[in-house]
């Protein structure tokens, strides 16, 4: 009986203590939450609202009609076009660089310590900087051209062609490797090199130990690593406008550029629904990656 007593006392304390802790847990969260909900939660939620009204002011619902509108816009079309494209292209490309100089940098290299530092120097240089340079470099008497005009080849108007995208691509990955492979050498540092010198006791070679050890330990590295580089790839925006202005060649009117242009028009109902077509791809991106991330987790136990 008296144990019992002391039973229902020890866990009536720990009952308490956890209600305190509790409290002062939601305490310390208070602030951010209700920066969270009036910054982002809360604007998003209207956003989703003016997107099936006709207009912010009457606020009559219009249904499904905003979204039909935008799918039938040929502009809308070829700003998902592009930004799309622009991902598929630059997030496998980002990602087999950064992963092959994280590679690099993690071997004994003589200058390691300079390498790591230039691959991060872009994360700190201010955009307004990188941009008046990459229009040094691209303009069409820029210092390509130049170059180009040197060795015999006729000068090429960059940002005013099908080339524009590529240009756009080189900076985005300028821009972004460094911080890719921060945490790619992270991921490979946290490997056991016993796991290696095992293997090459029992003959592995060096794409069997990339495959069977790199590889497999890096799976949550790559994972979040694939994400932040479609997010990136999402935000080339800032660097696209700086460099081309509001109506760049069509190779790199992105998603961005229509939502800015019909916030310039206050066209608020397209503007909403595109950008609540966007949030909706990127989550299905997410949740695929997701998905296929616990299936490889499974495939590999």
């Amino acid at each position: 009986m008296k144990q019992w007593f002391f039973r229902q006392g020890a866990a009536m304390k720990i009952m308490k203590w956890m209600r305190r802790d509790a409290a002062a847990v939601w305490i310390f969260l208070a602030p951010s939450a209700a920066g969270f909900a009036l910054f982002y939660l809360i604007p998003f939620m209207m956003g989703v609202f003016y997107s099936f009204v006709d207009s912010p002011v009457d606020l009559h619902f219009a249904g499904l009609e905003n979204y039909r509108e935008l799918l039938a816009s040929g502009s809308f079309r070829k700003a998902a076009f592009n930004t799309f494209y622009f991902s598929a292209f630059s997030v496998p490309l980002i990602l087999a660089l950064s992963l092959g100089l994280a590679l690099l940098l993690n071997s004994k290299l003589y200058f390691r310590k300079w390498l790591r530092t230039a691959y991060v120097l872009p994360l700190v240089v201010p955009v307004a900087s990188i941009v008046l340079v990459w229009q040094i470099l691209f303009d069409w008497n820029g210092s390509v051209n130049a170059w180009l005009s040197g060795l015999g080849v006729d000068r090429m108007d960059w940002m005013n062609s099908e080339v524009a995208r590529y240009v756009i691509m080189v900076v985005y990955l300028w821009k972004n490797i460094g911080y890719n492979v921060i945490l790619f050498l992270a991921g490979l540092q946290q490997i056991p090199k016993d796991y290696y010198e095992t293997a090459y006791v029992e003959g592995a070679g060096r794409l069997r130990q990339f495959s069977g050890i790199t590889l497999v330990y890096l799976t949550p590295t790559m994972f979040f690593v694939v994400i932040l580089s479609i997010m990136n790839s999402f935000k080339v925006f800032r660097e696209t406008y700086l460099i081309a202005g509001d109506y760049p060649h069509d190779s790199i009117y992105m998603m961005q550029h229509y939502m800015n242009n019909m916030f310039t028009s206050l066209d608020i109902q397209k503007l909403t629904a595109a950008a609540n077509l966007m949030v909706g791809c990127i989550l299905l991106i997410v949740m695929g990656l997701f998905a296929v991330e616990r299936r490889y987790r499974q495939f590999m136990e």
